[in-house]
């Protein structure tokens, strides 16, 4: 660094040109007078003596008579610490500057581009750690890893988790080890996917998958947007795949956040005679009331069912209106699932308590 860019540095640091100037001249001369710096230097003559007094008040140089006002550069730990002090604030200023540019704030209802999937990635493992209800995700083994310790947190919490690992030839699949405590249910699918993580049925972080050409990513804060990324996630990346991990047994009882899956399992049973006690989470359609209530399931309704029935029901027979009713001591309620209009209530979670044939 030569002795103009290093006086221009001194500069921003605070000092003045002449002062900036006198001091490396000082570091040059090691000891030297007033009037030997001035010439040396672009300092005038009349102006150097107060140049020198007031880089000694700032602690870079000191001052002595020997026959004239003489100076030496003091000791340049106490100019080092200041100068790395600013240098760390000019780096922290640009990555704060560097990520508020790459994630800008998040408002209700909005749809926001990035350019870089960390910043999808960073949003994925903040949401999900503060996810109550549900989370669909497709993820590649690597991605899974990095977001473990937030899904173990949220399954610990009672979140209902559905995971999807999506694999390259050459991937290796997660143990299952590794994959029980951090979902309810994982599924296998051998072709690689985009980045897609859905919570509580409201937030969308998605990305292309790695061999995309562009780098981007989409932060969605709408339960209407919402809806259509978990539809890609129940056709392409959950439906046909095989499942790696589950906690359903016979003996426990089986929880749905999807009316569409409860419906497809209880349509048979119904038809068979069963009696199907059940509780329900959600809320109220119209007052969002929060409800939960634990009754019978005496009848289901799709727009699919005119269709024929077929053992399972295809999830294209359950995509148009899908609805429930349950009877509670003799009242009942017509219960929806994601997006309920018509429908009393719509639901967060279905829990089949028991199944009871006469």
């Amino acid at each position: 660094m030569d002795d103009e860019e290093l006086t221009s540095i001194l500069e921003d640091a605070g000092l003045s040109p002449y002062q900036a100037e006198a001091y490396v001249t000082l570091l040059e001369l090691g000891t030297a007078s007033a009037t030997d710096v001035a010439e040396s230097c672009d300092v005038p003559d009349p102006r150097i003596y107060d140049v020198l007094r007031d880089l000694e008040s700032k602690d870079y140089i000191e001052t002595f008579q020997q026959d004239s006002l003489s100076a030496r550069a003091r000791n340049p730990d106490g100019v080092l610490e200041d100068l790395r002090s600013r240098s760390n604030k000019y780096l922290d200023a640009a990555e704060t500057i560097e990520d508020r540019w790459n994630q800008p704030e998040i408002s209700d209802h909005e749809v926001s581009i990035v350019k870089r999937f960390d910043t999808v990635l960073n949003r994925a493992r903040e949401l999900i750690g503060a996810a109550e209800n549900q989370i669909q995700l497709g993820v590649a083994p690597a991605q899974f890893y990095e977001l473990r310790p937030e899904l173990r947190d949220a399954y610990e919490r009672g979140v209902n988790i559905k995971l999807s690992i999506c694999t390259e030839p050459d991937d290796e699949i997660p143990d299952v080890a590794d994959i029980a405590g951090a979902c309810t249910e994982a599924r296998h699918r051998d072709i690689p996917s985009p980045f897609l993580v859905l919570v509580d049925r409201t937030w969308t972080c998605f990305a292309p998958h790695r061999h995309s050409v562009n780098e981007y990513g989409v932060l969605v804060n709408d339960r209407s947007h919402t809806y259509l990324f978990h539809w890609f996630f129940l056709t392409c990346l959950w439906e046909i795949w095989d499942t790696l991990h589950t906690e359903r047994t016979p003996e426990t009882p089986t929880t749905y956040v999807d009316l569409r899956h409860a419906v497809r399992d209880i349509d048979p049973l119904l038809q068979e005679g069963a009696s199907i006690k059940a509780t329900v989470r959600g809320h109220e359609t119209d007052t969002k009331a929060e409800v939960e209530l634990t009754g019978y399931i005496t009848d289901v309704d799709y727009t699919g069912s005119s269709l024929g029935q077929t053992e399972p029901v295809p999830l294209a027979q359950l995509a148009g209106r899908i609805s429930a009713t349950l009877d509670v001591d003799g009242e009942t309620y017509d219960i929806g699932g994601w997006g309920a209009v018509l429908e009393q209530i719509e639901i967060d979670e279905i829990t089949v308590e028991s199944v009871e044939f006469e």
